[in-house]
Parts: C-alpha cells; structure tokens; sequence
C-alpha cells in the first residue's frame, strides 16, 4: 500500500495553525469525518491518544508520527499537516513539530500497521524529502511530492 494514496486535498493540510499537540492530533483526526463514522472517529481518538500516553510520538528531526488501531476500522487512514509556526510535541530529541503524519489502521492490521509506520518512517528521515515538503503550499503539491519520493525510494 502507498502512503500518497492514503492522502487526499481533505486530510492534508499545509499550513496547520495549532496550539499544542493535543490541537494538533484532533485537527488531523477531524480531517477523517468524511470517511469514517462519528462513533468511529471517537474510536480512533481514544487509540491515538492512549498511544500517545504511553509515549511521545515525536520521532525527531522536527517529526511526528502519532497512530493507532481503532475498533469499527476496516481499513487503515493518514492525514498529515505541515505547522506554521513549531509545536512542542515532547519529541525523542526534545525540538518542536513542524510535521505531523497521522496513521490509524483496523485493529485486526498488525503486520500492515507496522508496514506503513515503516515507510513513513524511513520517508521522513531523508533531510531533502523534509526541506521539500516544506516548500510546499498545496495539498495536491504535498502528495505530489509524497509520490515522487514513494516512487523514487521504494521503486513502485
């Protein structure tokens, strides 16, 4: 599965105004309404946030990954925001979040969970794909840019 055909004009937000992390999270979350149930989204709010509570989610290097596995899911979801202006997320290297990438999946997905976490991961450690995303000004040029490095890193 591609993590660009995860990502759409409704669940990229390019210039995400947030307060704190708490904000940041349920902004991602909201972008999901239209695909998945209100029960549903209340789910996966509870999954991402009790993650969360066991341990940051921000990886580093101006990063943030929060997931989870949400009952009434069939199928896995992302959002992702680029912040205007830095939020303190507790990240690994204690610097604030520029980028958010959001990624909720079935709770019965394991493998596939884990598999997606990967890629985005090992997406998001190339300093140059980070310095590129940041230039962008669209959501359709966020998931250009997505698609490029998917297609270039991983030889789809």
């Amino acid at each position: 599965m591609k993590i660009c055909n995860l990502l759409n004009n409704k669940n990229v937000l390019p210039h995400l105004t947030a307060d704190n992390k708490d904000d940041v999270i349920n902004r991602l979350i909201e972008t999901l309404s239209d695909n998945v149930e209100n029960s549903v989204i209340e789910n996966i709010r509870k999954a991402v946030f009790e993650r969360e509570n066991i341990m940051s989610t921000g990886v580093g290097k101006g990063l943030a990954i929060p997931h989870g596995k949400a009952k009434g899911l069939s199928n896995n979801y992302a959002a992702f925001a680029l912040l205007d202006e830095p939020v303190s997320y507790e990240a690994i290297d204690g610097k604030p979040v520029k980028m958010v990438f959001l990624l909720v999946g079935p709770e019965t997905h394991n493998s596939t969970h884990i598999k997606m976490l990967s890629r985005i991961s090992r997406l998001m450690n190339n300093a140059e794909f980070r310095e590129r995303l940041q230039e962008c000004e669209t959501p359709e040029e966020i998931i250009e840019a997505f698609k490029n490095e998917e297609e270039q890193y991983f030889d789809l």
